[in-house]
């Protein structure tokens, strides 16, 4: 069988001009038309909000074009991301890395003979939380973390640093639509579990031994409706002390340790 390009992930890019600094921040108007003509891998566009600017204009139009999403951002959020404090209105963060596609995240668990172990991060914004729950996500032999395209952080420098490198080897897709992407998850015979503190399922009754998706919710409102609705099992984690929740990334290191101690017991 020839070898698949999942285990081949590329290293951290490096084809970013010389504009963005350590933090993957691209400024200045020749600089983000250049990056999106050179195919850097980015990650949002922040525009000025109410800016008619026909230079503008054309960027947040090829942006779209590359399936790159544009924000439209005020002054004062663009001066506070600004590194040289000459923005010139846009702003680009770039991912350290290429998107995997969840067909790539599937394939990894085939090419290793286990059923799949996919964590589904809904609206995760704090990088620190994603990044950690990606280093959770290696250590525990997971096959790959799905998150959505918008209202979500992305694969920033900052996640990278959180995760300690392992952004370089866990597959990590993007896609528009979570509710869809969990539909499609459940054809492929995934069993959907969602934590949530009024869960139904308790961790300890959960079967996370066959083809197993877990849904970890934003950090300040837990999952959506329509996430929620359309998991197959919502989980709760047992809570003894005086604080009600854990935060997304200690949830997800929980279940997945779960699913580890389940799986190794088999």
């Amino acid at each position: 069988m020839e070898e698949s390009t999942v285990n081949k992930r590329p290293p951290l890019r490096r084809s970013a001009p010389v504009e963005t600094e350590n933090d993957g921040i691209i400024e200045g108007r020749n600089a983000v038309i250049e990056a999106l003509r050179a195919g850097v891998t980015i990650d949002k566009i922040f525009l000025l909000k109410g800016d008619t600017d026909a230079t503008l204009g054309h960027i947040a139009s090829t942006a779209r074009e590359q399936g790159i999403v544009v924000v439209d951002a005020d002054r004062r959020k663009l001066d506070g991301m600004s590194r040289t404090h000459s923005h010139q209105g846009v702003i680009a963060q770039c991912a350290v890395r290429e998107y995997a596609s969840v067909d790539d995240i599937l394939a990894a668990a085939r090419e290793k003979g286990e059923p799949p172990l996919i964590v589904v991060c809904d609206e995760l914004s704090d990088p620190h939380n994603l990044g950690a729950v990606i280093r959770t996500a290696d250590a525990a032999g997971a096959h790959g973390v799905i998150i959505p395209k918008r209202r979500s952080a992305g694969l920033t420098a900052v996640v990278a640093k959180t995760s300690a490198g392992a952004v370089a080897h866990v597959p990590v897709a993007r896609v528009p639509n979570l509710t869809a992407l969990l539909k499609e998850l459940k054809e492929e015979g995934i069993w959907v579990f969602g934590t949530a503190a009024e869960g139904t399922t308790s961790l300890y009754e959960a079967d996370l031994k066959g083809p197993t998706a877990i849904v970890i919710g934003s950090e300040g409102e837990g999952m959506s409706r329509l996430v929620a609705e359309t998991c197959d099992f919502t989980v709760s984690i047992p809570m003894f002390g005086k604080i009600n929740s854990l935060n997304a990334s200690a949830a997800a290191a929980v279940l997945l340790y779960e699913a580890v101690r389940q799986r190794r017991s088999v």
